[in-house]
């Protein structure tokens, strides 16, 4: 049994010797542009639909295929490909050896398995982006929201995990509104690194960015959660369709600019974090 554990010990300690090793870190860091851009991408796609310029309300992948259209399009692809992999393993180690010290009380858990679900989604982002380099894949937006859900539904008992799944959602989104007033991210970065303009100019990105965030988690939650309880995917929508249901609402157009504001400076705040988030190798 001693054996055991020592082995188990010693397999965590090089695995986590691998993930703080200084290349991946530094695709890490690169993932954060990468998912900067899909973020401000989204955004100012969502503001120009906002402002009647054109423009379109989508999600990440509905923007990486807008943005991999040109003749560029399998070059970014493939730095897609390589960033948001990196990224993805980030959110992995985030859960298991917690380098941001969200502890291991319940709030902490939660916040843990957070990072593992974001690692989840990133990495579906990364078979997406395969998916388009190989020719596989749709060259046009989806909501994958709803093909998600319209897949659970077909299951015995489906709608009820639709239900949870929309309640979970919607006490993400609201999550996300308390984050943004704790602005618990501050201490995730290298603040000594920081003068204080670009400590307020970042703290305000990443409060700004938050509460978009919350706005489109809870409605999307709340999308979810009819879908399951009426047991129609029709009625189920993700970022894309959280945008134009805003912009359907009284002074939608204003909404829809906040918030697509909002993930413009989410954006913004992820090419900070490429700068000054602490890493599992990082310093304070």
């Amino acid at each position: 049994m001693a054996s055991a554990h020592h082995v188990a010990r010693r397999a965590r300690a090089v695995t986590k010797r691998t993930a703080a090793n200084p290349w991946l870190e530094v695709l890490e860091r690169a993932g954060y542009v990468i998912r900067g851009v899909l973020y401000a991408a989204m955004g100012t796609f969502a503001l120009g639909l906002a402002l009647g310029v054109g423009g379109v309300a989508t999600d990440q992948s509905g923007s990486l295929v807008i943005l991999t259209g040109g003749p560029a399009g399998k070059l970014l692809l493939f730095a897609v490909v390589i960033g948001l992999s990196a990224y993805s393993v980030w959110g992995f180690v985030r859960a298991v050896f917690d380098p941001l010290r969200r502890g291991d009380d319940p709030v902490g858990i939660a916040e843990r398995l957070g990072f593992a679900w974001s690692g989840i989604a990133y990495f579906s982002i990364v078979l997406f982006a395969l998916h388009l380099i190989a020719g596989s894949g749709s060259s046009t937006a989806h909501d994958g929201a709803q093909e998600a859900i319209a897949t659970i539904l077909g299951y015995p008992l489906g709608h009820l995990a639709a239900i949870g799944i929309g309640i979970v959602a919607i006490g993400v989104g609201l999550g996300q509104f308390a984050d943004a007033i704790r602005a618990v991210f501050k201490k995730d970065l290298k603040r000594s690194k920081m003068n204080k303009a670009e400590k307020k100019i970042v703290d305000g990105l990443g409060r700004l960015g938050m509460v978009s965030r919350g706005v489109t988690f809870t409605l999307v939650g709340w999308f979810v959660l009819q879908g399951g309880v009426h047991r129609d995917p029709s009625r189920v929508h993700g970022f894309g369709g959280a945008f134009v249901f805003l912009l359907e609402e009284p002074f939608g157009r204003v909404l829809l600019a906040a918030v697509a504001a909002g993930f413009i400076a989410l954006g913004l705040h992820s090419f900070a974090c490429a700068r000054w988030i602490r890493l599992l190798g990082s310093r304070r």
